[in-house]
């Protein structure tokens, strides 16, 4: 664009000094290049306020936040103060129809949250006493206190702003094509404009309409529409994917997702719905159920794991006073242990006791009081509603389902049966499930692994994609490149099909852009359009990038069932 202004004001320059005797070329050279910049004025404003629409998703999600909360006192009074002078641990009233203003645990009072905003999921959740919620949420009829735990930049809500932001500037492989061509695009053109020049000039001889042509070929070839192809694309995709609780951390993840084939999925709080609960307590004989119970509950309270959340609020309903362990450790995918009442407990799998000198055999979580087998609990798990249909559409979209658990063989093996999944690993450790995913890729297969725990992150590390459950860890979700909102496979699905449309759009996107220079750029070498003309055509061809990018915009929400 300037090197065609500055031919045509140098064009009109040369003119008016006597280059040539017609003032009526002085104008046409003059009018060209103020037409050129009106032009391309006007079709950048279009441009600029069509891509202002672009970044719609991140200032909604940042529209979400209250201005306020409702702060209790030390001396139980209570006052609204602004959202920015909340300190974690500070206990906060959250009333009926009111927004959750942080991230925190709910301390008294109970109330159904819509968290669709967040998550896409439309149910409300029930929320009660020991329940995280989440800023921005809207609470329902009830009323709860709640204490704050993350507030301002550490909050859910600015991650997902944040995350959605560096999604959107980050570079698809793709691109690698679009720069290698950028850098070669302006120097074919100004060689395609001199030899235009030197063409019309020699069959010619008329300098007016060889310099004219000459400033068309520049004025009409558009680097802007293939700079726009990729990243406009991708501001649209991963904004409006995150309108339907899917985080995407770059676009490389969207694009490698789109190309997985096989799924490695984990079973607690991926194809299950991840609060198990305890349906038996059998002690040993030297044991009590009751305190069997108590010991293991206090103990696993410093586990991430949702068995041993099942534990803990058993002995909660039974109101038996839990102690404070101390020297707890966690091995991922094995058990805990610590000392509680002076006693050393480990709670874990049998491979876990045996480790530490203790014969154990049953099912569920075997304890140890003291070196001694004191127990087994037994915990149940339910299947998600929504997983069964989940895996059907992954089944139908060519992926193969790989459950690799460290549960017990046999209810691997019979959710493994009633839901359908192609291959079964049960009673593995985060090295196996690590390994599991070496070895498809090892068979040539674009491995995506979805998880929610800390024995997840080495394999969602590994995996080509790594796929978390924000209803899981936060060491998952560093793992992982996509982050579902909601706990539920469904999002796969979902995130793949976002994936695909935008791939689709960018490859149309550069179609266009390719498309419009090979025939635009000779049109103009031909003499077939004028300075002003190649200005328009060429803003019109980054409208045409950016119009086609929106499109995903109006095409079915991620949140729908096909």
């Amino acid at each position: 664009i300037g090197l065609g202004v500055a031919a045509s004001l140098a064009g009109a320059c040369l003119e008016l000094f006597g280059a040539v005797t017609s003032f009526d070329h002085v104008a046409h050279y003059a009018e060209s290049a103020a037409g050129i910049v009106i032009l391309t004025l006007l079709g950048q404003v279009l441009e600029i306020r069509a891509r202002e629409r672009t970044s719609s998703a991140i200032r909604t999600l940042m529209g979400l936040a209250p201005n306020t909360a409702r702060l209790r006192l030390p001396d139980g009074r209570e006052e609204d103060v602004p959202l920015e002078l909340v300190q974690p641990g500070d206990i906060l009233r959250v009333r009926p129809g009111e927004k959750v203003p942080v991230d925190g645990l709910v301390t008294e009072g109970r109330s159904d949250v819509d968290e669709s905003m967040l998550t896409g999921e439309p149910m409300p959740a029930a929320k009660e006493a020991g329940d995280k919620v989440i800023g921005a949420t809207v609470n329902g009829s009830g009323t709860f206190l709640m204490r704050a735990e993350r507030v301002a930049n550490d909050t859910v809500l600015a991650q997902i702003v944040r995350l959605v932001g560096e999604a959107q500037r980050s570079r698809a492989p793709v691109q690698q094509l679009v720069d290698k061509v950028a850098r070669y695009f302006v120097p074919a053109v100004i060689l395609a404009s001199i030899l235009t020049f030197g063409a019309w000039l020699s069959v010619t001889h008329d300098l007016t309409l060889a310099l004219t042509n000459a400033i068309s070929v520049v004025v009409i070839a558009c680097p802007c529409a293939l700079g726009l192809a990729t990243p406009m694309a991708l501001m649209v995709g991963i904004g409006r994917a995150a309108r339907g609780g899917i985080l995407i951390r770059n676009a490389e993840s969207l694009e490698t997702l789109a190309k997985a084939d096989t799924l490695v999925v984990d079973k607690t709080g991926t194809l299950t719905i991840g609060k198990p609960t305890v349906e038996s307590v059998q002690p040993a004989d030297e044991f009590t159920a009751d305190d069997l119970l108590r010991l293991a509950a206090s103990v696993e309270r410093g586990s991430e794991h949702p068995l041993a959340a099942a534990v803990v609020r058993a002995a909660q309903a039974k109101r038996l006073p839990l102690s404070e362990v101390r020297d707890f450790k966690s091995t991922a995918g094995k058990g805990v242990s610590g000392v509680v009442d002076e006693k050393s407990v480990l709670a874990g799998t049998a491979l876990f006791l045996a480790e530490n000198s203790v014969t154990a055999d049953g099912n569920g979580i075997l304890v140890a009081i003291d070196g001694k087998f004191a127990g087994a609990i037994g915990v149940a798990d339910v299947i998600r509603p929504t997983t069964a249909d989940a895996i059907r559409r992954l089944h139908a979209d060519g992926m193969r389902i790989v459950m690799a658990t460290g549960d017990r063989r046999t209810a691997a093996e019979q959710i493994a049966k009633q839901l359908g999944i192609d291959e079964v690993h049960a009673e593995v450790l985060p090295q196996d499930k690590l390994a599991i995913v070496l070895r498809l890729q090892g068979e040539g297969r674009i491995v995506a692994m979805a998880g929610d725990g800390i024995n997840d992150a080495p394999a969602l590390a590994a995996a080509n994609i790594g796929i978390a459950l924000a209803t899981g860890t936060d060491v998952a979700m560093e793992s992982a490149g996509i982050t579902l909102m909601r706990g539920d496979l469904h999002g796969i699905a979902e995130a793949r099909s976002v994936s695909r449309l935008t791939l689709r759009t960018i490859r149309q996107n550069l179609l266009l852009a390719f498309g419009y220079n090979v025939v635009s750029i000779p049109a103009a070498a031909l003499g077939l359009l004028n300075p002003m003309w190649a200005a328009a055509a060429m803003s019109l061809s980054s409208l045409s990038v950016v119009g086609n990018s929106l499109r995903l915009m109006a095409l079915r929400k991620t949140s729908e069932r096909p």
